[in-house]
């Protein structure tokens, strides 16, 4: 985990792959390749399973589902990153309003955090775009705390932050994302979906049909 700043009464904290960055497609088709030469095929319920989880549990929903019982998990799980990787390194593709929602922020005097699934090798490579002191707090999935749906990954943003529940607003697209950030007691706002999961307190099509100021509403602590 890694923290930058303090002294902030109100934060906003992130969800990265599919809130952020449509990063998506590019697990999909890293999986993919891997599921297609083991003569296997990608479908929607299983893009579905696999959203929110980090690295290794994805891996071990693959293997127990398609019965893989003699590949190596963990050669699996670098394979895979090895994929995403290479296509971050030629640029990662941030979602319609992110960065100017980001700045907009940071404008409003707001702390901004990101919590993802995603492993802190490949996260390298967004906060390389995103640009130094864009995040004041980074919890990734591999920093040892249970993973989302479990609170803990929020929880430990907002002790670094020094923040209550109150005081926070997290932005997520999944499922598990929403429950998890409900669980830790902030409001959520979930984007994309074609319906609110359940501890979502907002719902929008798109991140770009979000603003500061909705997300400030959200906020129970003051930010004056």
């Amino acid at each position: 985990m890694a923290s930058q700043r303090a002294g902030y009464r109100a934060a906003v904290l992130f969800d990265l792959d599919g809130t952020l960055i449509d990063s998506e497609p590019v697990w999909a088709a890293a999986n993919g390749g891997l599921m297609r030469s083991r003569y296997a095929e990608m479908t929607d319920e299983i893009l579905q399973n696999l959203s929110g989880l980090d690295s290794t549990l994805a891996m071990r929903y693959l293997h127990e589902r398609f019965g893989w019982a003699g590949w190596d998990l963990a050669d699996d799980v670098a394979w895979v990153e090895e994929q995403v990787r290479q296509q971050y390194a030629k640029g990662v593709n941030w979602l319609p309003g992110a960065r100017d929602l980001l700045a907009a922020l940071r404008r409003e005097g707001l702390a901004v955090g990101l919590v993802t699934s995603t492993y802190r090798t490949l996260v390298a490579y967004v906060l390389a775009e995103a640009g130094a002191g864009c995040f004041d707090v980074v919890v990734c999935g591999d920093d040892g705390f249970a993973p989302k749906p479990d609170p803990a990954p929020y929880l430990a943003a907002m002790r670094h932050l020094e923040l209550p529940a109150s005081a926070c607003v997290a932005v997520e697209d999944s499922p598990r994302g929403v429950a998890s950030a409900a669980a830790a007691g902030c409001a959520v706002v979930q984007v994309r979906g074609h319906r609110p999961a359940p501890g979502a307190d907002r719902h929008f099509a798109a991140l770009a049909d979000v603003d500061a100021v909705q997300l400030r509403e959200l906020i129970g602590a003051s930010v004056h």
